[in-house]
């Protein structure tokens, strides 16, 4: 009898690893799935692990452009920040994730997938709940979590299965990486005694920070990214730059309690460099170009994205048409935002080739239309 399939979201992690093999222990063909979207790992390596650990395959996507450009993208034309707080890290990869792993699982002629989530609360369910948007016949398993194996118990059953750990990424913390940040959250216990150099990857202290400011230029075309200092680059590549002169400043680093229904409270740190580099100069552009009603208006539609990101409802129509409402609010904003960045902090410099009044024309005509709208609301 042919053995049922099951696709598992594969990061090299114990946790994912322990998945793998309790999946193969209970009879089911593995097919592992690695998605690159900027997490600093060589999955050439991780995918092979895949193998070793049982997967009768191992897919290696390259999703940084997609990731980049249909998901974070959008998060800065809209302002979008977890809980209001911090950009999206973790949040915003479930929905690209999902709909991979949905892709492969047809393929391959799936009944199941995996996550292989370390950490379990609101991130599980909305993971849970895009794929079952995506595709509601496939089922969800997760095998660690119902056998309820503490980190203790996954190294040992690791260990007697001669499952192989991989140095960087087995180990006692959750990271999630992507090229919109990074966020590290320690496992069954905090971060207290544990040294700055690894509680952080991609930023320095302020005390380690260049004493010379640098200065940037960051040009927008139509609300989009796509000039750095004069250089064009792709969405992806502009991510990753930024993180790198940014992260050097110390720029982006914000520490977090996140309150949790069925778990104690954590302490996870995010690192956001890049990110919080292009939202601070999106939000500029915005500011010297929006009429006020339409500033209004827009900060009402982002509420309502980030609700929905928040809930794990990025495939549905609502999203869709949130999405066109930003989008053509993004129209007029066209120019260049200079950026000081100096010991952990983003300012904005006075720049004689910003356009202080954006296309205002069109900025005029999108108010006329949105007044209406305003009544409604």
């Amino acid at each position: 009898m042919r053995k049922k399939k099951v696709v598992i979201a594969y990061n090299g992690e114990l946790y994912a690893s322990v998945a793998i093999r309790l999946l193969v222990d209970a009879g089911y063909d593995v097919v592992a799935v690695c998605i690159d979207m900027g997490e600093n790992k060589d999955l050439t390596e991780i995918r092979m692990k895949a193998i070793q650990v049982g997967a009768i395959s191992s897919y290696l996507i390259d999703a940084k452009n997609e990731f980049a450009e249909q998901y974070a993208l959008l998060t800065i034309q809209a302002q979008a920040f977890c809980v209001n707080k911090y950009p999206f890290v973790s949040t915003l990869s479930r929905p690209l994730i999902a709909k991979k792993l949905v892709e492969v699982a047809e393929i391959e002629k799936a009944v199941a997938i995996a996550h292989g989530l370390t950490i379990k609360d609101n991130d599980q369910r909305h993971f849970e709940s895009l794929i079952k948007t995506l595709n509601p016949s496939l089922e969800l398993i997760d095998l660690v979590y119902e056998k309820k194996l503490t980190w203790n118990e996954q190294i040992a059953f690791a260990t007697e299965k001669n499952i192989p750990f991989l140095k960087g990424v087995d180990a006692p913390e959750y990271i999630d990486q992507t090229l919109w940040g990074r966020k590290t959250e320690f496992i069954e216990d905090n971060s207290v005694g544990v040294s700055e150099a690894n509680q952080y990857a991609i930023t320095v202290g302020i005390e380690d920070a260049p004493i010379e400011p640098e200065f940037i230029d960051i040009e927008f075309e139509k609300g989009t990214p796509i000039k750095v200092n004069g250089q064009r680059m792709e969405i992806a590549d502009m991510f990753s730059y930024l993180n790198h002169i940014a992260g050097k400043h110390g720029i982006g680093r914000i520490d977090s309690v996140e309150n949790y229904v069925s778990r104690s409270n954590a302490h996870i740190i995010y690192e956001c460099p890049g990110a919080t580099t292009l939202l601070k100069a999106h939000r500029t552009l915005e500011k010297r170009t929006f009429e006020n009603e339409v500033a209004r208006f827009k900060a009402i539609i982002s509420q309502k994205l980030i609700d929905i990101i928040e809930e794990g409802q990025w495939f549905t129509p609502l999203r869709n048409a949130l999405e066109s409402f930003i989008q053509e609010t993004q129209q007029a904003l066209n120019g260049i935002v200079r950026i000081k960045l100096h010991k952990g902090q983003v300012t904005v410099e006075k720049n004689p080739l910003a356009n202080e009044y954006a296309d205002s024309d069109k900025m005029n005509e999108l108010s006329v239309g949105f007044s209406d709208l305003l009544k409604i609301v």
